[in-house]
């Protein structure tokens, strides 16, 4: 049925009666868990509700979710309104789910059980990776079924579009952005309101907005989990950005990776013109905007902004030169806005709450919450929001939980293969698009990569370095061959082939690809080499000296010896994958150097520290 601004609110009422008497099964049915048997933990859930005669009950409903963030420990199970957590879900365990359900008496071997204090914790809210987040722009990520409209209407949804075509103006809603502080979350961080602005200045009757939805950046997975999750969050906000913007029509531009993600996003399209928030007579107000799906080869340089507007128009994804604004000529050369899944998500929440309320939040030149997917070496890897301006010590080992196995901090890439490096005397470093450019990196899109003490710098600066090799459309010369070079340089070196001036031309190659690059894939090339010269240039010298590599990486500079501190327990030569450690039961072992594959497997499981690396020489 379509609604219109007088109908509107009379649903949204109902709904959220309607679901107050509920007591749901929130089941993870994202990608994450969907890879581990979401869907199956589900159905088997769904069949003991049906057998304890549950299932027909109005007051207890089974809701597939979308991502809740924490991946490594799916499937997740939680029961709403109490918040009970179970982790690693088997659809064996269905029946004792259904039960604990009904009795309030907690699974104990389904419960999280924290790293720190060793106690399990029973609902998500007691949680150090949950309690300390602030989730805004994931307000409906994991709370919500994504293909059911009634959910998110019930939620608070389509409310500031009801607001917003009730009475405000386009200027008033630019305004109310302005004034909120909002920066795109899709890499540059350039104010959106002054974008909108733009756009709705400039000439012409035909307009056209587009969501990125692309996010290639190798560990990020922050707007696939929203789009699954939350898809008519992205489309609200949208829609209010149209209308300020004078649109008619839409795009959301998701890579070919992302099958669920177009799936939730398809469903929500289609109800949303069923119920009259999208399409032809928006709310019966007269205002009228449709969006289309287009699916992108998964080409990185096409989350460039140029270069995505040329996929969309069927044009090799090619960046053109930045002096031509896409406010003034972007899609089909027409006045185009183009913000990224994050960016539009948060626009409800400003239009809702209201700009001051946003502002309040963050710092002077970083407003709201920021999303982060944090991988690598942290006991808690997953989909994180927080405050901007939490610092990266709170976030690593507060929210994300520290270092595995007592392992030592030694680095956190931030802003994807674009961004920088920055070592353990930055850990106080505030998180925020200017506090993370003047230290040499990026907020980019927010991935955050942890590494620890066996992570090589010249290794990890080698594989973006290759990455972005890869993905380089090749039209300007300074990215397409002097990422080459540079890749070359840095291989060089990973295999003791270093020369003395390696550094000096690594740092000229850098400065020619930051300043004459076309685009902002080659300009912020260097940040990763850059940083990892700046904050790690003695494992640069080391490798090219004395040919050395310490982390234990670079197989051609390094070798593993196994020192009296052994106590024979005989765990590396379990591990070793070519059997070259010999020894007997609590006897030193010895590695016979000819076969050993430098794989480093006896020094991750050594408890004794009786493995060393050494100088391959």
């Amino acid at each position: 049925m379509k609604q219109t601004l007088a109908t509107l609110p009379v649903l949204r009422a109902k709904l959220k009666e309607e679901r107050s008497k509920l007591r749901c099964i929130m089941v993870c049915c994202g990608t994450g868990c969907r890879a581990r048997g979401g869907m199956q933990v589900a159905d088997a859930i769904r069949d003991e509700l049906s057998a304890a005669g549950l299932a027909g009950s109005v007051p207890v409903e089974l809701t597939r979710t979308g991502c809740h963030g924490w991946c490594e420990q799916g499937p997740i199970v939680t029961f709403e309104p109490e918040g009970v957590f179970y982790t690693q879900v088997k659809p064996e365990k269905a029946k004792e789910i259904v039960a604990s359900f009904q009795s309030g008496e907690p699974v104990s071997k389904l419960l999280f059980r924290d790293t720190k204090t060793k106690r399990s914790i029973v609902t998500y809210h007691e949680i150090p990776f949950y309690s300390k987040q602030t989730r805004w722009a994931m307000r409906n990520v994991g709370r919500i079924s994504p293909t059911e409209i009634g959910q998110y209407i019930a939620r608070d949804g389509y409310k500031a579009l009801e607001k917003v075509l009730s009475g405000m103006t386009p200027e008033d809603v630019i305004s109310e952005v302005e004034k909120a502080g909002l920066r795109g979350r899709g890499g540059g961080g350039f104010d959106a309101g002054r974008k909108w602005r733009s756009c709705r200045k400039a000439k012409g009757d035909v307009k056209y907005l587009i969501c990125n939805g692309d996010e290639g950046d190798p560990g990020a997975f922050m707007d696939r989990s929203i789009m699954e999750a939350d898809p008519h969050g992205v489309l609200e906000g949208m829609i209010i950005a149209a209308y300020a913007i004078g649109a008619r029509e839409g795009f959301i531009y998701v890579r070919q990776e992302y099958p669920l993600a177009v799936e939730h996003l398809g469903m929500a399209i289609a109800s949303a013109r069923e119920n009259g928030l999208l399409g032809e007579n928006i709310l019966g107000t007269g205002f009228s905007f449709d969006i289309r799906i287009a699916r992108g080869g998964g080409a990185f340089v096409c989350g460039e902004s140029s270069a995505l507007m040329r996929s969309i128009e069927g044009k090799p994804g090619e960046p053109r030169a930045k002096y031509v604004h896409a406010t003034d000529r972007g899609l089909f050369d027409r006045p185009t806005v183009l913000n990224n899944v994050e960016t539009f998500i948060n626009v409800p929440l400003i239009l809702d709450r209201g700009a001051a309320w946003f502002a309040a939040l963050g710092t002077d030149g970083s407003k709201g919450t920021k999303a982060f997917s944090v991988v690598g070496k942290v006991n808690h890897n997953g989909l994180i929001e927080v405050p901007m301006g939490m610092s990266l010590k709170e976030l690593i080992f507060d929210v994300a939980g520290g270092i595995p196995k007592g392992r030592t901090f030694k680095a956190v890439q931030t802003g994807g293969p674009s961004g920088g490096c920055l070592p353990e005397a930055l850990l106080d470093l505030p998180v925020d698009f200017d506090s993370l450019t003047e230290a040499g990196s990026m907020m980019g899109s927010g991935g955050l990569i942890v590494m620890d003490d066996r992570n090589c710098m010249v290794d990890v600066a080698r594989y973006f370095i290759h990455f972005l090799v890869e993905e380089s459309c090749g039209k300007c010369v300074p990215c397409r061959d002097g990422l080459k070079q540079l890749l070359e340089i840095l291989a060089r070196i990973t295999k003791g082939q270093g020369r003395e001036d390696d550094l000096d031309k690594i740092d000229s190659l850098c400065f020619v690809l930051t300043e004459g690059s076309l685009c902002a894939l080659g300009k912020s090339a260097a940040n990763p080499v850059l940083s990892t010269v700046r904050h790690f240039r003695e494992e640069y010298e080391q490798h090219i000296k004395d040919h050395f590599c310490r982390a234990g990486v670079c197989r051609d500079l390094c070798r593993y010896e196994i020192t009296d501190a052994c106590t024979g327990c005989t765990l590396c030569a379990k591990a070793c994958p070519v059997e070259c450690i010999a020894g007997d039961r609590k006897q030193v072992h010895v590695i016979d150097q000819s076969k050993c594959t430098r794989c480093g497997s006896c020094f991750d499981v050594c408890n004794f520290g009786a493995v060393e690396v050494r100088s391959a020489r």
